[in-house]
């Protein structure tokens, strides 16, 4: 079983297999330093579809299928499946994911669903309730701005610290049994809420949620920054990046060396217009499930922390002036 460590981190009994991953990602992402690392690409965002829901709906089908392909395995070899994405009630899961028909759990972490999908997998795998189990996110640009802010064809200015909703999905297929890599700890995010407000600067409302998230596993296990290759946030951008590294220096923890942000890779700051770089789930679940993983199987990565953050709004919450909570959840995985 496993074992809790410390007041916050989780120990697997029996280190889980990330088996096989997938990420896909939409046009703009394609034209990003991680274009050639995802694994199918798309250039019509509505990816043939009707709508953008429903061509969201697609990349997690999409992800999933690829993943499955990868793992020469078919929908009845799952026998859980946990997604959720940034929709209201999570309907691109729903759509996306229904014609597998595979056992199925809704998630919401916010862009933070990737690590949330993933742990809650691992610990359902580890408790032997279950043999394969695969996490599953995303989101689309387009969806997200009609959900969240204004209509796309309005033209509203963005701000220096808005970020830009990733199209991307990612999955990632956890196994009792494989060479890995392996996802050996888990520290669950608490709810942290420094009142801000402003939806175009989420990566200061979830920097917090962040820099408390690592200080308890650092505290828990006591393990050293120095000790990681990579310590790869999920989108907090140029904003919420800076942010961490100054509220983590406060209580003397310096991992600049080794910090990446999902949201700071995917785009190309001076050729792309993203502002502060990118944000939702499909931005850490796209990267983690094909670049990150594939470093890991290749052994060019051995030894990191993941920890997708997300922030915990709606339209209602915002439009009554409500506050952005943050949210981050950590994983500890190694290659082998």
């Amino acid at each position: 079983m496993a074992k809790r460590i410390g007041s916050s981190t989780i120990q697997c009994s029996n280190p889980i297999s990330i088996r096989e991953a997938a990420g896909v990602a939409g046009q703009k992402e394609s034209q990003g330093p991680l274009g050639s690392c995802f694994d199918k690409t798309y250039q019509d965002d509505l990816l043939g579809r009707e709508t953008w829901e429903q061509a969201e709906s697609a990349l997690q089908s999409a992800a999933v299928s690829l993943m499955l392909e990868k793992a020469a395995l078919q929908p009845d070899d799952i026998d859980v499946i946990l997604a959720g994405d940034l929709l209201n009630q999570c309907i691109s899961s729903t759509f996306g994911l229904k014609d597998l028909h595979i056992p199925f759990l809704g998630q919401y972490g916010a862009c933070s669903t990737m690590a949330q999908t993933i742990a809650v997998s691992s610990l359902l795998t580890d408790s032997g309730a279950v043999n394969r189990a695969a996490a599953v996110t995303s989101s689309h640009f387009c969806s997200a701005e009609r959900q969240f802010r204004l209509p796309l064809a309005y033209g509203g200015q963005r701000t220096p610290s808005a970020q830009w909703t990733v199209t991307g999905a990612g999955a990632a297929l956890l196994d009792r049994s494989g060479c890995g890599p392996f996802v050996r700890e888990i520290t669950i995010g608490r709810i942290n809420d420094l009142h801000i407000t402003d939806a175009n600067n989420m990566g200061a409302a979830m920097a917090p949620a962040a820099a408390d998230t690592l200080l308890r596993f650092f505290g828990d296990t006591g393990e050293s920054p120095a000790h990681f290759d990579l310590i790869l946030t999920g989108d907090l951008g140029k904003v919420g990046s800076a942010l961490l590294l100054e509220l983590l220096q406060r209580e003397g923890l310096e991992i600049s060396a080794m910090h990446r942000d999902c949201g700071l890779m995917i785009f190309d700051p001076e050729r792309q217009d993203v502002h502060a770089g990118g944000s939702g789930c499909g931005c850490s679940g796209s990267v983690f499930c094909s670049h990150i993983v594939r470093q890991l199987k290749q052994q060019q990565l051995h030894n990191i922390l993941f920890i997708a953050t997300g922030a915990l709004m709606s339209p209602t919450s915002s439009q009554q002036g409500e506050s952005i909570p943050g949210i981050a959840h950590l994983l500890h995985i190694t290659s082998s």
